[in-house]
């Protein structure tokens, strides 16, 4: 899932906080949806596909999966013995790399694959800061507010008739450009410092940038100087014109055609929104439930899970404390043999945050609402809607009321398997139920013994910095590029690595990004890219323009590696692994010439797209061999296990893909209602569309981070995009999964230009025509 930080955008959605995603700026035509069109005129039953989330969609509550560093590490990328990846701390700022080119242009979104770096005559520049204090972070943000100011007010004293495009949009793009990336100076820490001083620092700036941002969003007198120059009709560019376009209407969504004591109202609902919405993921960031278990309790659980968990003592006796981060819950919950204990760690997952976050959720829910009306929206999510793909929720519903029934066929076929399977395992305690804490430890048992899939044999053959070789590879033979390791750039922590990407024809310098790949105290909980520094251009300086370096961060929180053994990763991790590098590479391929435009700055049920279709790379042998490794014998899968994984992809696919469904319904029925009970929702849904019983006392809802961070109305998106994604994979599969020349189309037209245009013609663009829903069926299992 990908981050924003721009004041113009981040006041405009209703809620402001928009965490670990970008932001969605594109509108669409009115009338029915490309997909919902698709799914109506299919009468082909489905199974459901197995999503990147395969792992995440067994959780109680859905994680925030989304988007961002060797030696000359192309050299050791195919030896088996390519050495393990290693970084250090520098005391220097991140330098600023330049570029120069030959000749300018403007036209940042052609698709002509013999030039692909498209930003001519421009040099490339680094602004990013890791050294902040709490005290200079402050400083800075009050700066970039006071500088903004000052541009908005300059605009909106522009005398009638003076207005050009210089003293108008391009002042507002320049701004843009410097507070998009000066600002995520002082928001990122939030989500990654060890420092509570200076992550909470973060987090002020974070609600003074938002508060100002919605300010501006409603400055009548700025949208009233734009207006000005628009109706000078002038002739502009096609991205120009885009620019124009959306930031109009940015405002007149933001409330500027309402009365002044409604325009007063709204701006106090946004600016609480936007209060609430940003505690609310702290709150999750800041977790810290656990729970302590004895060797006993954690019966069945591997050896290599228990040696990551830390050992305490409590009345004499040693426990083990189980957090509720990735590596700590889910070997716990897939292994534990005593159902009493599994039960201990589901109510805990459960209730995570739940006393601090469920009024809050609850609140916001409300006054989305009432801003949304006060908009003249019926509901939040046809507001959210109207600048999606999908256009209004019932194209949403239409799409689930396509697909579920095929879905819900599979699924109780699966969940008579599993109810067979937990009768043979429990005998007379059987309860002829599937509860919350059952479903991970049934899942597990279903691979192992209908497939003969044991997950931790299989982790043995992805050792973290072996995937990080093999997937680095893999995406450099694909798209054309070069990445080399910056040992000496400044981090934010020891952990993190940093590479540079360069164009593997031109030699060119296109972006930079970072890996943040392990859990620790205080640091973004999930999986996410964040778009630190955006592609796009600069205000000239001395008669030449600028374009500044696109740089990405990864954050994910992959198990540690432990005293003789190295991380090992899930195939699922490996799954997630690739998707969120397919952010970081949208971040650092797209060449837009505004910041509003840049890498996944795509509609919302859009932008999963490009990173779900490299999911499938995960699957295909050929791929697989490369990212694999026996840590010990460094032997790559061998072909039985590999076939036995290939054979299982599906294994509970309907009951998996019911769950997604499950989100996506709770997210639209919340945002369609004036006030709502969240845990009563969520728990009867949950429990109609997952045939999954919640443990009593629970919300999952409360730690539900996509409704709070940018996901709200939206969590559909991940299943819409789903299936445009299958549609582009079909091109690979015809000719070639690594075919170099495919996957430089697929840069040049996905990539490239970022929203820069419409999901829907980059979509045109590449495959030649119309998506269709064939290939994504065909994926499921399904063929007519």
């Amino acid at each position: 899932m990908a981050a924003i930080s721009s004041y113009t955008r981040l006041a405009l959605a209703i809620n402001s906080s928009q965490r670990a995603v970008e932001a969605v700026v594109s509108t669409q035509s009115t009338g029915v949806s490309m997909l919902s069109r698709l799914v109506r005129s299919s009468s082909t039953p489905s199974f459901p596909f197995v999503s990147h989330y395969k792992q995440l969609t067994k959780l109680a509550t859905p994680l925030i999966v989304s988007t961002f560093k060797p030696l000359s590490y192309t050299s050791n990328l195919h030896s088996r013995t390519a050495p393990i990846l290693t970084t250090k701390h520098s005391r220097r700022l991140f330098h600023t790399s330049t570029q120069s080119f030959s000749s300018h242009s403007n036209q940042l979104h052609s698709t002509n694959t013999e030039d692909i770096n498209m930003v001519k005559g421009s040099k490339f520049v680094n602004r990013l800061r890791f050294d902040l204090t709490p005290e200079s972070l402050t400083a800075l943000c009050d700066e970039l507010i006071a500088n903004a100011r000052r541009v908005y007010d300059d605009i909106a004293a522009i005398p009638e008739g003076k207005q050009t495009w210089e003293n108008t949009f391009q002042k507002i793009a320049d701004e843009d450009a410097d507070f998009d990336t000066l600002s995520s100076n002082c928001e990122f820490p939030s989500s990654v410092s060890t420092s509570k001083e200076l992550r909470d620092a973060s987090t002020e700036a974070e609600k003074k940038f938002s508060k100002f941002g919605i300010e501006m969003s409603m400055r009548e007198d700025v949208y009233k100087s734009l207006l000005a120059f628009q109706a000078t009709h002038p002739k502009l560019a096609p991205e120009d014109h885009r620019f124009v376009e959306k930031t109009l209407l940015d405002f007149k969504r933001a409330g500027l055609a309402l009365p002044q004591d409604k325009r007063d109202e709204l701006k106090k609902l946004k600016e609480r929104i936007s209060e609430l919405c940003i505690q609310f993921q702290r709150n999750v960031n800041e977790d810290t439930s656990f729970v302590q278990l004895t060797r006993e309790e954690l019966e069945g659980v591997p050896d290599a899970a228990l040696g990551g968990y830390e050992e305490q003592e409590v009345d004499g006796k040693k426990v083990f404390k189980v957090t509720m981060k990735y590596p700590d819950y889910f070997p716990a919950m897939k292994y534990s043999k005593l159902e009493e204990t599994r039960k201990k760690l589901d109510k805990c997952y459960g209730t995570r945050c739940m006393a601090q976050n469920t009024p809050i959720l609850e609140e916001i829910i409300a006054l989305r609402h009432q801003a949304a009306h006060l908009l003249g929206y019926p509901t939040h999510a046809h507001y959210v809607h109207e600048i999606r793909m999908a256009k209004k929720p019932e194209n949403v519903q239409n799409f689930y009321d396509g697909l579920r029934p095929k879905l819900e066929k599979l699924a109780l076929k699966e969940l008579e398997k599993m109810l067979a399977l937990k009768k043979k395992h429990t005998g007379d305690k059987f309860d002829n139920k599937i509860n919350s804490w059952d479903f991970l430890f049934y899942d597990r048992l279903t691979n192992e013994e209908e497939y003969s899939v044991n997950e931790e044999e299989i982790s043995e053959y992805f050792p973290l910095e072996y995937v990080t070789n093999g997937i680095l590879s893999v995406y450099q033979d694909l798209l054309s590029l070069r990445f080399e390791l910056e040992p000496d750039a400044q981090v934010w922590h020891d952990d993190v690595s940093t590479y540079a990407v360069y164009d593997k024809k031109t030699n060119d310098l296109m972006g930079h990004f970072y890996l943040d790949m392990h859990p620790r105290e205080g640091k973004y909980s999930h999986a996410a890219a964040f778009p630190l520094q955006k592609g796009c251009f600069l205000r000239a300086k001395e008669g030449k323009a600028e374009y500044q370096l696109p740089t990405t961060a990864m954050v994910c929180n992959f198990s540690k590696p432990q005293v003789g053994k190295p991380s090992l990763l899930k195939h699922d991790e490996v799954e997630t692994y690739f998707h969120e590098f397919g952010h970081v590479m949208h971040g650092i391929c797209a060449r837009a010439k505004y910041s509003r435009f840049a890498g996944t700055s795509t509609e919302r049920d859009f932008v999963e797209c490009p990173s779900q279709m490299l999911e499938n790379w995960c699957w295909q042998k050929e791929v697989l061999l490369r990212l694999s490794s026996h840590f010990q014998t460094g032997k790559p899968l061998p072909d039985d296990i590999l076939n036995k994984m290939v054979a299982a992809k599906n294994a509970n696919a309907g009951l998996l893909h019911v769950r997604q469904v499950f989100y996506g319904v709770f997210d639209i029925t919340v945002h369609t209602q004036e006030k709502v009970n969240t845990a009563e929702v969520f728990n009867k849904l949950k429990e109609e569309i997952t045939y999954t019983v919640s443990t009593p006392g629970t919300n999952g809802s409360a730690s539900f981070g996509h409704l709070t961070g940018g996901y709200d109305a939206s969590y559909y998106g991940y299943l819409y995009s789903k299936v445009f994604s299958a549609d582009l994979f079909s091109v690979f599969k015809e000719k070639g999964v690594l075919n170099p020349e495919v996957g430089l189309k697929y840069r040049n037209t996905i990539l490239l230009p970022g929203g820069s245009k419409d999901g829907e013609q980059i979509l045109r663009d590449f495959l030649g025509r119309d998506p269709i829903l064939e290939p994504f069926l065909e994926s499921i299992g399904l063929t007519k």
